[in-house]
């Protein structure tokens, strides 16, 4: 490594192209076996003294941590797009510069989209366990009937990265898009898609529903008891964005009654360890959190957080800053 290398700690083990290219472009400590708990961290930080700590949201750095990290310290690079597990505004205000990992984990989080989207409408859950536990009698025309997708009409809530590129997936398989956001895209971006201004007047023409924004300022599930209610009878939710977008309790309300024919999920309100109740539903498909777990994905939020340490101490400009 160079004479002057970079001095960084991380919360947990990198992906091996990344370990390696700390070991010849850094100076860090060995890797943890697991993920460090915030205490253990930063105990590590007033050991080790460095210019940069890389985190995930396993290792969340509230206001009191922000306050208690040594001087040292200039940048926390999160290995995530999201970034709930960050008290951004304390951190800026010590003047440390916080990076996440924008763009590179689109296509996979959008690919876990289209799976849940198909896994919720196929009933994907009930004939995996069926096979699994014994299938012994050939299904007759009428049984364990999913939904189509093809033609279907999918509501988008968060037309940002994410949710164009589920878009762009949706339209082969001849979807109508429509889609509510902050604010409406330009023409060229929309790609013919329906905007609509209000949640409330998409959702009741939405076969399927996905959901792609962030949570909500107020902490409020934006799909609760009445926000359900307005979507179509045998519709399907995906949640592959933040478990605090959808009440649990009202979610399981509408799946067992039949009000929607399904739900596919891969976030929840606790993690781990999800309502057992809700991902016990057989009508339920469900993923451990798991958008961006792909080699190719996750090697390049590794890389590219390391990118964002490296340009920080050249004086360079970071390749994915978080602006305060």
């Amino acid at each position: 490594m160079p004479p002057t290398a970079p001095r960084l700690i991380r919360s947990i083990r990198l992906l091996d192209a990344a370990e390696a290219r700390i070991a010849l472009d850094f100076t860090a400590p060995p890797p943890p076996r697991s993920a460090l708990a915030t205490d253990a961290l930063l105990a590590l930080a007033h050991e080790y003294q460095p210019l940069a700590v890389l985190v995930t949201h396993m290792t969340p750095l509230r206001a009191a941590d922000v306050a208690a990290l040594p001087d040292c310290v200039k940048l926390v690079a999160t290995v995530s797009v999201g970034l709930d597990h960050l008290d951004l505004a304390a951190l800026h205000a010590r003047g440390i510069t916080v990076s996440n990992t924008p763009d590179v984990l689109t296509d996979c989080n959008a690919d876990l989209s289209m799976m849940l989207i198909l896994a919720a409408s196929r009933r994907a859950a009930e004939y995996f366990t069926l096979v699994k536990t014994g299938w012994t009698t050939p299904l007759g025309l009428g049984d364990m009937l999913g939904q189509r997708v093809t033609g279907k009409r999918l509501g988008i809530v968060g037309m940002g990265r994410i949710g164009q590129a589920v878009a762009k997936r949706a339209r082969g398989f001849d979807m109508e898009i429509l889609y509510h956001n902050r604010s409406r895209l330009t023409p060229e971006h929309e790609a013919g898609a329906t905007y609509y201004a209000k949640l409330e007047d998409m959702l009741p023409h939405c076969d399927i529903l996905t959901l792609h924004a962030p949570a909500q300022s107020s902490g409020a599930p934006l799909m609760d008891a009445r926000t359900l209610s307005l979507l179509p009878r045998g519709a399907v939710l995906v949640n592959a964005a933040r478990g605090k977008l959808v009440d649990e309790a009202a979610l399981m309300d509408v799946l067992r009654s039949g009000h929607l024919a399904g739900a596919g999920l891969d976030v929840y309100q606790r993690e781990p360890n999800p309502n057992a109740e809700l991902v016990a539903l057989p009508n339920v498909f469900t993923t451990p959190h798991t958008g961006s777990a792909t080699i190719e994905t996750r090697t390049a939020m590794c890389v590219l957080a390391l990118d964002n340490v490296a340009a920080l101490a050249a004086g360079q400009p970071l390749p994915s800053p978080v602006t305060p």
